[in-house]
């Protein structure tokens, strides 16, 4: 079966990092991503702000047939990162169709909440 499994663009509306956290775990958000086809994709996110330009070009690989989880926290262009407290939206392109995932854990209070959601293929 040849079918192509995800797409070359998608996009995250809901971003926010809690400036505290509670407890022994860090509040944090992760894009994850899988590359069903043999061949290596390169990632390109832009990072959206509601009061800030966006932080472009933020690229990475994910070799095929492979999966990457990225720490949103992580992601850096130039010095630029996202900061805590901010709400921001993310565009993930790649120039091999992929499949992206959103998680975040929220450890504001003792009881952990983790929330995870398929982003929106475009």
């Amino acid at each position: 079966m040849n079918k192509q499994i995800g797409a070359l663009a998608w996009i995250i509306p809901d971003g926010f990092t809690p400036v505290r956290s509670s407890g022994l775990l860090e509040s944090h958000e992760a894009i994850c991503i899988v590359n069903c086809t043999t061949d290596r994709a390169t990632v390109n996110v832009t990072v959206y702000f509601e009061d800030d330009n966006p932080i472009e070009n933020i690229q990475f690989a994910v070799e095929g047939q492979r999966t990457k989880h990225v720490r949103t926290d992580a992601l850096e262009k130039q010095g630029m990162k996202i900061p805590k407290g901010v709400p921001y939206a993310m565009k993930v392109e790649s120039d091999t169709p992929i499949v992206v995932q959103y998680s975040r854990m929220d450890a504001t209070q003792a009881e952990n909440t983790l929330m995870t959601t398929m982003a929106y293929p475009v």
